[in-house]
C-alpha cells in the first residue's frame, strides 16, 4: 500500500485584470520554488478599491504540493 504526504503554503495571487488571473499569477510564482503542486484551494477573496474603482484583485490560497 503506498501512502502520500502532503505540505501545505498559503499564498496571495494579485491581478488587476480579474479572479482568474489572481490565480494564475499566484500559482506561477510559487511553481518557481515549490515543485510537485498538484492542488489548491480559495480561501479568500479581497480587493482594492481606489478612486471608486477595482485598482486590483487578492485571491488567498491554499497550495498541497506532495514530498
Amino acid at each position: 500500500m503506498s501512502t502520500n504526504t502532503y505540505q501545505m503554503s498559503e499564498i496571495v495571487g494579485t491581478s488587476t485584470k480579474g479572479l482568474t488571473e489572481a490565480i494564475e499569477s499566484g500559482i506561477e510564482k510559487i511553481s518557481e520554488t515549490t515543485s510537485n503542486i498538484s492542488w489548491f484551494e480559495v480561501t479568500q477573496i479581497r480587493g482594492h478599491v481606489s478612486n471608486g474603482k477595482v485598482a486590483y484583485y487578492q485571491v488567498s490560497m491554499k497550495v498541497g504540493h506532495s514530498l
